[in-house]
């Protein structure tokens, strides 16, 4: 007989995450399910900020009444990536930067804090309106990303008060 049990390894890391009080984002009365419709975020000030507001709403929920605000600092930097012999710029990476702070709106307190940075890239070598095009696509694609790594960071890292969560799960389960 081995003293080598596979099973030993399958349910090594499950018995960690237990003890260590793992509980699934998504369970009812878990991070998700307390922020699902209670975020009302900042108020957008330019085209990229607008369309990483709509990417995390759909993430988050429009909230009916919201319970936290969410606060967004971001900045977006294009980067000339590829050089001709020419000196023509033939790739750009657009880089971008958000920090985020969720308070509660009723207390001030701050639930969650973070940033969170990412790129993307485009082609310029077409005519002027394809690379605007491209370009456009481009900070689209980065505002997704931007938004996935915030919602992610959210579920993962914010310290939603027992009384919320549970209030919001019973409201669920109505």
């Amino acid at each position: 007989m081995s003293l080598f049990n596979r099973r030993t390894l399958f349910f090594l890391p499950l018995a960690l995450f237990a003890a260590c009080g793992f509980t699934p984002v998504y369970a009812p009365g878990g991070t998700a399910s307390a922020l699902r419709g209670k975020v009302e975020v900042a108020v957008p000030e330019s085209v990229d900020a607008y369309l990483l507001v709509q990417n995390l709403e759909e993430r988050l929920g429009r909230p009916e009444t919201a319970a936290y605000r969410l606060s967004l600092t971001l900045g977006t930097q294009a980067q000339g990536q590829a050089v001709t012999a020419s000196n023509e710029t033939t790739r750009y990476s657009i880089v971008g930067k958000v920090g985020y702070v969720l308070h509660d709106i009723a207390s001030e307190n701050i639930i969650a804090s973070g940033a969170v940075d990412n790129f993307t890239g485009y082609s310029a070598t077409g005519s002027t309106i394809e690379t605007l095009a491209a370009e456009r696509d481009a900070r689209a694609r980065l505002m997704v990303i931007l938004a996935d790594q915030i919602t992610t960071q959210l579920y993962t890292t914010a310290n939603i008060p027992e009384n919320t969560s549970a209030a919001t799960s019973a409201d669920i389960a109505q």
